[in-house]
């Protein structure tokens, strides 16, 4: 992953679990680690995404944990925060709280809860958020994920928005599952001040062959060194290129065999050792143990493995 002044954020991003520990408190000294692991494997954060299980932490919990990364010696410019709620107070706060901290950018929501709103509210909330954050650092991705949120961003409304704000408006992550919209995406808005990122590793190679930025993926938490290479190494052979984007489909599959996130966390606590990893909060409930062999099962079948796993472990 990569910025610079002049370009937008490039690469592959995880969305980051957030770990508790067993009695359901977030646990800070597991996420740092966590975090250390992915960038180690040259993974960019996009922290409290969907897979964070952001819709379930406070704002508190999540300025803490970042202020956690930021003072365990994470940079700035790898941080993609998830900062889009429901009502403009606190996203403005949580989003200006990313820009002073330094992060590269933010990743955010359109607000959610009412459905059938139209593309004007949808403008005035970005903007209202971005006029009073003030501050010319911001640089912001929408999220599109249309399947979860009920509400679509549409190409009006981003060429409103870039019209208005300029390279603020620094890219989309496209979770629609719709190849044809990503293509949309790609043709009209991909450039030096715009990314266009998958929603999913599954696009990854299409993305890139198509002048995309990367992805943001959820499976970049168990399988980043993996889905980086193919980003890394893309257009060196594309026979090569095709055999990792179905490797990578493979382990995809498996995992979205079952609920993803109780998944990928059950995977971290068994490949670490470390049991609180599982822990997922309500509404969410982790893998019972049928689910969990049948994972196992499937991985080790597959040649799934998690290098280094026994650091992501708190004793």
């Amino acid at each position: 992953m990569s910025a610079t002044a002049a370009r937008a954020l490039t690469g592959v991003f995880s969305p980051v679990l957030t770990p508790f520990d067993t009695q359901g408190a977030i646990s800070p000294q597991r996420f740092v680690k966590h975090c250390r692991w992915l960038v180690d494997q040259g993974v960019g954060l996009s922290v409290f995404g969907t897979n964070s299980e952001a819709n379930s932490l406070s704002v508190r919990e999540k300025q803490d944990l970042l202020q956690a990364l930021l003072e365990s010696g994470i940079p700035g410019d790898v941080l993609m925060p998830g900062t889009g709620l429901c009502n403009l107070p606190e996203t403005v706060a949580l989003t200006s709280h990313a820009v002073q901290a330094g992060c590269a950018g933010v990743l955010m929501l359109p607000p959610f809860y009412y459905k059938g709103v139209s593309d004007e509210g949808l403008f005035r909330f970005f903007s209202t958020v971005i006029d009073r954050v003030g501050d010319d650092r911001l640089r912001l991705y929408v999220y599109h994920i249309p399947p979860v949120s009920q509400v679509p961003l549409s190409a009006k409304l981003i060429e409103r928005l870039i019209a208005r704000h300029g390279r603020i408006i620094a890219g989309i992550k496209d979770s629609s599952g719709d190849w044809n919209n990503t293509q949309l995406m790609l043709k009209h808005f991909q450039g030096p001040d715009f990314s266009v990122f998958a929603g999913s590793e599954t696009f990854l190679l299409a993305n890139m062959r198509g002048g995309g930025a990367g992805c943001i993926t959820a499976t970049g938490n168990v399988n980043p060194g993996a889905i980086n290479r193919l980003y890394r190494t893309w257009n060196e052979d594309a026979r090569a290129a095709d055999a990792q984007q179905a490797a990578l489909d493979k382990t995809r599959a498996i995992f979205q065999s079952m609920p993803i996130i109780p998944a990928m966390k059950r995977t971290l606590a068994d490949h670490s050792g470390d049991a609180a990893w599982a822990t997922v909060r309500p509404p969410l409930v982790e893998l019972d143990e049928a689910q969990a062999a049948a994972l196992s099962s499937a991985l080790r079948a597959d040649g799934f493995t998690v290098p280094n796993a026994r650091t992501l472990a708190v004793d």
